[in-house]
């Protein structure tokens, strides 16, 4: 049975906007019961550890699909969640594979974490695959190949593009832009048209586009264990 471990953000605040942030719902359910359905094991965990901050426009009416009403009706799934790990706590070689959901959230705690630089690094040189969607790919940031260069230098990748991020109004609330860091770390970045759903494999490296593509991207990452 592959053990599957889902990072999520423990960052609330959506820049000085004085409104709130946190991860996306339908980020994190859909890919947990494609890994659940597939009978794999999952752990969660975040920088804080217990429950991560939900970005409260991913609860919105407009925002539920199949897997967030799921999720609604899943007590079990809500107590995980409400109890994830301190990442500090965590063990990258007791994984066989590792899942970033996004939300704005990631991009002010996860991307400068050194703990999740490090297991991502550790994952990634095990050669076991590790998938990002929408602005979880913004947790490569800092992450290095094993000759110190960006992980993402010459990999194929994607992730939520200029154009969604000013459509959702965050382009100058945000700490950077997934597109563009992505892009000057030198990483080879394709997108499709904004919100549809597009993942992109480089070998052991998932990344997804935009909420349309955790789906798929949760797939491809079970593809990736074989």
């Amino acid at each position: 049975m592959a053990h599957i471990l889902m990072v999520l953000t423990s960052h609330s605040e959506l820049g000085d906007t004085g409104k709130k942030t946190g991860f996306w719902l339908e980020e994190f359910a859909a890919p947990y019961y494609v890994f659940k359905d597939a009978g794999a094991e999952v752990t969660l965990a975040s920088p804080q550890g217990g429950q991560p901050p939900l970005d409260p426009k991913s609860d919105a009416p407009d925002a539920q699909t199949d897997a967030t009403r799921r999720f609604k009706g899943d007590a079990a799934a809500q107590a995980h969640l409400a109890s994830t790990l301190k990442l500090s706590e965590v063990n990258a070689a007791q994984f066989d594979a590792v899942f970033y959901p996004g939300g704005h959230g990631p991009l002010w705690d996860l991307a400068y974490d050194t703990q999740s630089i490090a297991l991502i690094e550790a994952t990634l040189a095990a050669g076991k695959p590790l998938a990002a969607v929408r602005h979880a790919p913004g947790v490569l940031r800092g992450v290095k190949a094993a000759d110190g260069t960006p992980l993402v230098r010459g990999k194929n990748v994607t992730g939520f593009t200029n154009g969604e991020e000013a459509a959702a109004g965050l382009t100058d609330v945000v700490p950077f832009l997934v597109e563009n860091m992505l892009m000057s770390h030198g990483g080879l970045y394709t997108k499709q048209a904004d919100w549809q759903p597009h993942v992109v494999t480089d070998g052991l490296l998932i990344t997804g586009q935009n909420p349309a593509s955790s789906e798929p991207a949760a797939q491809a990452l079970l593809k990736a264990l074989g």
